[in-house]
């Protein structure tokens, strides 16, 4: 059973939240802000934090900032704001995933179950991958550039990944979705943009015009190790 962070000031959202999680076998423990949640994260281990973006105290931007220095659980915000930089700075500050207000709880419930079976633990027990400055050890889910560590977010490290598995093949937008988040239906090609942006933001030299990850007008992207 698979323990959940539920974080919003909202009462209502926080029991529709809480109910949907918690009847689909997780067991969930809600906060009321993010000083709460930070004080409950800390007192027990949680595969999942779900949390509202504006919240009173320490807000749901500060919260995965908080979070993310100490633990690399995932992390799906739940906002109404629609602008891209927004959905920029959450990637950025290390959430995994987003869903905008207002949701279905189906949607959330799937996005919660696809972010936990991307960090279930599996190995694929393959030799380290190099090229160029950058340097991923698939085992450990580790990443390098210029002997650097590089913090990738479960999901950036599950696109690398399936990137990597097949080096210079073209991956559609719809085998990328299916691949990494389990199902292409609720799921954008602009959640796909957002976060091969932040890929390419942590890896490339110019994310502008990207060396290794190239995207494929209308198509997909691809990794060019080679190039």
């Amino acid at each position: 059973m698979s323990r959940v962070l539920v974080v919003d000031d909202e009462a209502a959202i926080r029991k529709v939240v809480h109910d949907a999680l918690a009847k689909a076998g997780h067991h969930v423990e809600t906060a009321v802000d993010g000083e709460e949640a930070q004080a409950l994260f800390a007192s027990g281990e949680f595969d999942l934090v779900i949390t509202d973006l504006n919240m009173p105290r320490v807000n749901g931007l500060e919260l995965v900032r908080r979070i993310r220095t100490e633990s690399p659980v995932p992390i799906l915000v739940l906002t109404v704001r629609q602008e891209e930089r927004e959905k920029v700075r959450l990637l950025d500050a290390g959430a995994d995933d987003y869903v905008t207000k207002p949701f279905g709880t189906a949607e959330l419930v799937a996005r919660a179950r696809a972010l936990l079976r991307r960090t279930e633990g599996r190995s694929d027990a393959v030799p380290v991958s190099r090229w160029g400055d950058i340097e991923v050890d698939r085992d450990t889910r580790t990443v390098r550039r210029r002997g650097q560590p590089v913090h990738l977010t479960p999901t950036e490290f599950s696109l690398l990944n399936v990137l990597l598995s097949k080096p210079g093949a073209v991956w559609t937008h719809k085998q990328l979705l299916s691949a990494v988040w389990g199902s292409v239906s609720g799921i954008s090609n602009d959640t796909l943009r957002v976060h091969m942006g932040s890929l390419r933001r942590k890896l490339e030299d110019d994310p502008n015009r990207p060396r290794w990850i190239r995207t494929e007008p209308w198509v997909g992207y691809r990794l060019s190790p080679e190039e």
